[in-house]
């Protein structure tokens, strides 16, 4: 069946919307950075908490919210989608790294695509339009459908977040693994291993000149004592535990470390609230239903979930600035590899669209496995398409990257959001196939 220029204008429209709203968002970051409203090293600190404390409660409240006991089941295929295609794109990506000499963060930037985000703004865009009416069940809403599917969207992102900062790093500097975190905590344990337990007990975290400043714990004396002495013996004993395991044994608890990451606690904090019933209908009810904490509690972890997407996307618009200033000093500022962009577009805004239709076009026509919900086969389309995600940025922070590598980081994002209405291609395939699934 041929498609008609409006079939793809409307999509295309929709899409337009959703990445321009993105590209506005690195813009105020840019014009922040310009007016010295938030330094580079500012910048860092609001992407650190934006990773371990507005995602975690974002996805507290979003899976909470959306996974109830009656729906689990219908869930379960999502995150085998989400797991096999995001370890499918890394595969795909260390080999291309290996093979074409790419730089190191394109393994991440090919593996991770935006899965909370874009997705969200694009889904309210076409709501907006009225083109995913087309694919609605007798009976159904345009508003429950979106929210099934704003779930569904969201279960994928935790999946890939999870993911994200539990391989990303080790794909993004694979050949510092090890290395200490940018706090520089991990070396100062390391030297401290064979000192004496009563040197630094007196260390009241005090200014330069020895006074309390604003950084001084507001703890009293000696419970910062106490706290810091029982801190240096666990890490004596832990140590010393750690050291009797044979090789494979610290490399797979190391592995299983990585996944203790604020995102994936966030996720099963919230999986843990939903699907217990009592709590679900005291964080998420209304107050005169026995939501008891919902006007509180759950409102104000709403609230800073909220601030994730943009803070994080601010933060892309600094690093812009800074990699801008430099261009125009005439010096280095991260170079984008031309490659690397080539390739990530291609297959992120093509091959993936044309596998996902196919794959999730044969399982709602030819077997049971999923439940019978368009809107579920329609964003399970969509899943493993769209530019790299921005946590990216949070990524290289927290892997304690060179600056010349996050600024080219931040030019390759502004990039690929720059062509994301590419997306509207898959968009318009998985409406065709959706409604050819409907009618199969």
């Amino acid at each position: 069946m041929g498609m008609s220029s409006s079939e793809l204008m409307v999509p295309f429209v929709g899409a337009i919307q959703a990445s321009f709203s993105v590209l506005l968002t690195i813009l105020f970051g840019v014009i922040a950075a310009q007016f010295n409203l938030l330094s580079n090293n500012a910048a860092k600190e609001v992407s650190r908490m934006t990773v371990r404390m507005f995602l975690p409660a974002l996805l507290i409240y979003k899976v909470g919210s959306e996974l109830q006991q009656g729906t689990a089941l219908r869930y379960v295929p999502i995150l085998l989608w989400a797991i096999g295609h995001n370890l499918v794109s890394m595969a795909v990506g260390v080999l291309a790294t290996r093979v074409f000499k790419l730089p190191n963060w394109t393994t991440p930037a090919l593996a991770f695509n935006n899965t909370t985000s874009l997705p969200l703004l694009l889904i309210q865009s076409l709501k907006q339009t009225g083109i995913l009416n087309t694919i609605l069940l007798d009976g159904d809403t345009s508003s429950s459908a979106i929210d099934r599917a704003e779930s569904y969207f969201l279960v994928n992102a935790m999946v890939s977040n999870s993911l994200t900062f539990a391989l990303g790093p080790r794909l993004l500097k694979p050949s510092d693994e090890d290395a200490p975190d940018e706090d520089g905590d991990g070396e100062e344990r390391e030297n401290g291993d064979d000192e004496d337990d009563e040197e630094g007990e007196n260390d009241m975290e005090r200014g330069p000149d020895g006074f309390i400043d604003e950084e001084t714990s507001l703890l009293p004396e000696q419970r910062v004592r106490d706290a810091n002495h029982a801190e240096r013996r666990g890490y004596r004993k832990g140590r010393k535990y750690w050291k009797r395991l044979p090789p494979w044994g610290q490399e797979a608890l190391d592995i299983l470390y990585q996944f203790a990451n604020a995102p994936l606690i966030g996720a099963l904090a919230g999986a843990f609230i939903g699907l217990i019933p009592p709590l679900h209908r005291i964080f998420f009810n209304q107050s005169n239903e026995g939501g008891w904490l919902n006007a509180s509690l759950t409102t104000s972890i709403k609230n800073i979930g909220d601030l994730f997407a943009s803070t994080q996307i601010i933060v892309v618009g600094v690093k812009l600035s800074q990699s801008l200033r430099k261009m125009k000093r005439g010096e280095e500022s991260g170079p984008v590899s031309k490659t690397s962009l080539a390739f990530v577009t291609v297959i992120r805004f093509f091959i993936w669209p044309v596998i996902s239709i196919a794959i999730i076009y044969a399982l709602a026509t030819k077997t049971q496995v999923l439940d019978a919900d368009p809107m579920l086969w329609f964003s399970m389309m969509l899943m493993p398409t769209g530019p790299p995600a921005m946590i990216l940025v949070a990524l290289s922070d927290v892997n304690g990257s060179p600056e010349m590598e996050k600024m080219a980081i931040a030019k390759f994002l502004t990039v690929m959001y720059g062509i994301t209405p590419l997306i509207c291609f898959a968009v318009v395939g998985s409406l065709k196939a959706t409604e050819a699934a409907i009618k199969s």
